[in-house]
């Protein structure tokens, strides 16, 4: 990874994009992406996507989503204490003790999730996990007046703080919302390379970065039926299952080992086989997981939106998905563009999807 790569990667990592408010973030994604690119769209609701040869007929999608888990401000007491509702999958359990700002027409208003000291919670096995009900935000006010002066009402956005860091060198990268703006890195480093190569595709190509995502893949529904694409090509991430806590039998997954194909309904069998053809073809090592109903992806949105998406699912593995210390392998983050990169160029932009013919 180069010096404009890791600095991209860390300006738009240590950036917030939670659900519904991802704007600032897209931006930054767009900015990188628009010398890779001829032309771009926006949707009202921000998802956003390069385009490279946009007026050819045949339309192939790689795409990543944008948003992060957050967490809703839902009342604030006569104390000036905080309560949350979730604005995706966040997890109370990590709450106590995070760093987070609260984001306000006024500007980030830094906060605390306080907790109570060990001295005087229960000290037995029945000491309660933190959850919805015990967890809350401090701002440093004293009561709620306080609190509403600097701008924080119901319905104002908060994301914990933590940043990007390398560890064992630059071997692995940590840090909040990997899932999935590791896609939306990954993606943009496929334009870069198609640009700095001078390959000229026969077919448009759109990188798609959606979002809300966390909430139900609303972003890749709505902006699905706005490209009407041939193909997608999804990235997110999976679970690496290695460290304590994980059951292997479900899934095999290691960091290290290279990018995951995923086998269910929506991933099109064709297209997947397209993919494993090049990563064996190229040396890509790659892992397998199956999808039992769904991909719980932007996958499933693409490959059912209008008539169908001939669609597929290439994953990053991910230790401690939803919380503040997500972790990938560089190699891996290396593998999945190479493969995406080297699936897309091979494609001629007439190619027959149909099961049946």
């Amino acid at each position: 990874m180069d010096t404009q790569s890791k600095e991209f990667l860390s300006r738009y990592l240590n950036n917030y994009s939670p659900t519904g408010h991802e704007a600032p973030g897209q931006q930054i994604w767009l900015d990188y992406v628009k010398p890779y690119s001829d032309s771009y769209l926006s949707d009202p609701y921000g998802s956003v996507a390069a385009i490279i040869n946009p007026d050819a007929p045949f339309k192939v999608v790689i795409e990543a989503h944008a948003d992060e888990i957050a967490w809703f401000v839902a009342n604030i007491s006569e104390k000036g204490y905080i309560t949350l509702k979730r604005n995706g999958g966040s997890d109370a359990v990590i709450a106590p003790s995070m760093r987070a700002v609260i984001h306000t027409k006024k500007g980030l208003i830094p906060a605390i999730f306080g907790w109570p000291a060990i001295h005087v919670r229960p000290r037995d096995k029945d000491e309660a996990a933190p959850n919805m009900k015990s967890i809350f935000l401090d701002v440093g006010a004293q009561n709620r007046d306080e609190v509403l002066a600097m701008g924080i009402h119901i319905g104002c956005v908060a994301t914990f703080t933590d940043g990007l860091t390398w560890l064992n060198g630059d071997r692995y990268i940590t840090g909040r919302a990997l899932d999935n703006r590791m896609g939306g890195f990954m993606i943009a480093e496929v334009l870069r390379r198609i640009k700095e190569n001078k390959i000229q595709l026969p077919f448009a190509l759109y990188a798609v970065n959606a979002v809300q995502e966390e909430i139900g893949l609303r972003g890749a529904e709505m902006i699905s039926r706005r490209i009407k694409p041939d193909v997608a090509i999804i990235t997110d991430v999976t679970h690496d299952t290695q460290s304590p806590g994980y059951n292997k039998e479900d899934a095999d997954i290691a960091c290290g080992r290279g990018p995951v194909l995923s086998y269910g309904a929506a991933v099109h069998n064709l297209l997947l086989d397209r993919i494993i053809d090049t990563a064996t073809s190229t040396g890509i090592p790659f892992q397998r997981i199956v999808a039992e109903r769904s991909t719980g992806t932007d996958t499933d949105s693409f490959a059912y939106s209008g008539e169908g998406v001939p669609s597929a699912l290439i994953s990053l593995p991910l230790k401690y998905m939803h919380t503040t210390v997500e972790t990938v392998a560089t190699e891996d983050v290396e593998k999945v563009i190479d493969l995406i990169y080297n699936v897309v160029i091979g494609m001629k932009g007439n190619e027959d999807y149909r099961y049946v013919r």
